[in-house]
C-alpha cells in the first residue's frame, strides 16, 4: 500500500489538512490568480479535501486577511480557492513550476505537492471524470447527454494570464477551471446554457461541469468547445496597430455580435426595467470611494468623477436592465472566419456572485468594449488616439445597426459606465500589473477634467 492509500473520496483527516495549510500559505499568493495579493494572508484553512484519483487531491482552501468579518457575517473576510494537487512519493523534475513543495508534518509528511492542471497524467485522468457523469465524494461531474467527448485528447494548458486556469483538450475542448469560488451558479456555466437554448451560435455552449455540494453548493469547472484557429480580439488589435491597418471594420462587426448576445440574453432571462440610475449612480460613487482610499493617485480626480456619476440621475434613463457578460473587452471576444464569438461570462472575479448575476444595464458591456480599444491603442508609441476613436464609432455603429438604439446617443449614461470601468481598471493595475496603471489614469484625467 502506497503513502496516499488512507484518502478517501469524501474527506480526509483534519492532520492531512493541517499539514498542507502551512505549505499553501507561501504558495497561494505567488500565483497570478491570487485576488488577496495587497493583503497578507492571516489564516488558510481546509475547507474540503476528496480524492479525485490516486495521487490526486481536489481541496477548496479558505485564504482569511486581517481576521475581519465579512459583511452579514462572522466568518472572517477572504476567499476560497480551488485546488488539484498532485501528491507523489518522489519529486519529478519535470515538474519544474508546477511544484508546491514537501509536506513536513503529519500523514502527508514527506510526500511531495505539486498543481496537478500541470501534469498531463492528471489533466487527462480530470477529462476522463468529466466524460463520465458521476460523483466523488461532494463533488458532482455532469454533462449534455447529447454531446460525446471522445477519449485520448491531449492536454495543454494555456499560459495566457487570467483569473483562473484552463487546459485545452485535442484543440477540441477547454476546460475552465475556476479558482476563486463563490457559492452559487457560475454565470459561466448559467448564461452559455441559456443561450445556446435560445438558439445564439456567438456563445460556444457547454459540455460538461463539475460542481460541488460541500461546503457550499458552487460551480467548480465547465467544459465547452474550443474554437480552433481562433484569435482572440486583443490579439488582432494589436496585430492591426503594429501593420498601421485599420480596425474599423472589425470593430462594426464586433459591435453587432455584442447586440446579437445583448438581444438574445433579454430573451433568456428577465428584463427589468429602466429608471435605476440613482441606485446605480450610489453604488458607483462607493466604488470610487473605496477605490480611491487603496489608490492614491485617484484622489485629486474624485470630485469630478463623482460628477460623472451624479449626472446619472438626471440623464435618460437607457435600456431596461438585463443579464449581460459584466466584463466585456477585446480578450473576451475571438474571431473565427468572418464571426465573432463572445466567451468568458464570468463577470469581474471581484465581484460578489450574486451582483454578478443580477441584471444591469447592456451600456456597461458597451462601456467595457471602449475602454479596451483604448487599452489597445495605447500599448504602441507614439499613442494613437484616432485609432481608438475610429473603433469605438464602428463599434457603436455596428451595435446600433443590430440593437435598434444607438449608445452615442445616451451620452450621460455612457459617460458613467465608462468611469465606473476607468475606477474598476484603476483598482485591478494597481494591484496586479503596476506598470500599466497609466493607461486607466489617462482615462480618468480624461473623464474627469474634460468630462469625456
Amino acid at each position: 500500500m502506497t503513502k496516499t492509500a488512507f484518502l478517501r473520496p469524501r474527506s480526509a483527516p483534519a492532520e492531512s489538512m493541517d499539514s498542507l495549510a502551512g505549505l499553501l500559505r507561501e504558495w497561494l499568493p505567488l500565483q497570478r490568480w491570487f485576488a488577496g495579493k495587497d493583503r497578507p494572508v492571516t489564516d488558510l484553512g481546509v475547507l474540503s479535501m476528496t480524492e479525485l484519483f490516486p495521487g490526486c487531491l481536489h481541496v477548496l482552501v479558505h485564504a482569511a486577511h486581517g481576521g475581519v468579518p465579512a459583511p452579514g457575517g462572522t466568518t472572517p473576510a477572504g476567499d476560497c480557492y480551488q485546488l488539484l494537487l498532485g501528491v507523489r512519493e518522489r519529486p519529478s523534475p519535470r515538474l519544474g513550476k508546477a511544484l508546491i513543495g514537501t509536506v513536513r508534518d503529519g500523514r502527508l509528511a514527506g510526500l511531495t505537492v505539486y498543481d496537478a492542471l500541470q501534469d498531463p497524467r492528471a489533466a487527462q485522468l480530470l477529462l476522463e471524470r468529466l466524460r463520465r457523469p458521476g460523483t466523488a465524494g461532494p463533488l458532482h461531474f455532469e454533462g449534455d447527454p447529447a454531446q460525446q467527448v471522445p477519449a485520448g485528447l491531449v492536454p495543454r494548458v494555456l499560459n495566457a494570464e487570467q483569473s483562473n486556469s484552463s487546459l485545452v483538450y485535442g484543440d477540441e475542448y477547454i476546460l475552465k477551471v475556476f479558482r476563486r469560488i463563490q457559492p452559487g451558479v457560475n454565470p459561466d456555466l448559467e448564461v452559455p446554457g441559456a443561450l445556446a437554448r435560445q438558439g445564439c451560435h456567438r456563445v460556444p455552449a457547454p459540455v460538461a461541469w463539475l460542481r460541488t455540494t460541500h461546503p457550499f453548493k458552487a460551480t467548480l469547472g465547465v467544459l465547452q468547445p474550443y474554437l480552433r484557429n481562433a484569435a482572440d480580439g486583443w490579439t488582432l488589435a494589436l496585430d492591426a496597430l503594429a501593420a498601421g491597418d485599420d480596425f474599423t471594420a472589425q470593430a462594426h462587426a464586433l459591435g453587432r455580435a455584442t447586440a446579437d448576445v445583448h438581444l438574445a440574453l433579454s430573451s433568456a432571462f428577465p428584463v427589468g426595467a429602466p429608471g435605476e440610475n440613482g441606485h446605480t449612480a450610489a453604488a458607483m460613487t462607493e466604488r470610487l470611494t473605496a477605490a480611491a482610499h487603496a489608490v492614491p493617485a485617484l484622489q485629486p480626480y474624485v470630485p469630478g468623477l463623482r460628477g460623472a456619476f451624479a449626472a446619472l440621475t438626471t440623464c435618460d434613463a437607457g435600456p431596461p436592465a438585463q443579464r449581460i457578460h459584466g466584463d466585456l473587452h477585446l480578450g473576451q471576444v475571438l474571431r473565427a472566419g468572418r464571426e465573432w464569438f463572445v466567451i468568458d461570462f464570468e463577470g469581474e472575479p471581484s465581484r460578489p456572485l450574486s451582483e454578478r448575476r443580477s441584471a444591469h444595464s447592456p451600456v456597461r458591456d458597451i462601456a467595457g468594449m471602449l475602454r479596451s480599444f483604448d487599452y489597445a491603442a495605447r500599448q504602441r508609441r507614439p499613442w494613437r488616439p484616432e485609432w481608438a476613436r475610429r473603433c469605438r464609432e464602428a463599434y457603436c455603429a455596428g451595435y446600433a445597426a443590430r440593437a435598434g438604439w444607438d449608445p452615442r446617443k445616451k451620452h450621460g449614461l455612457l459617460r458613467a459606465y465608462e468611469t465606473d470601468r476607468a475606477v474598476y481598471e484603476v483598482l485591478y493595475e494597481a494591484r496586479h500589473r503596476p506598470d500599466w496603471l497609466p493607461v486607466p489614469m489617462a482615462a480618468i484625467e480624461r473623464l474627469a477634467v474634460r468630462g469625456d
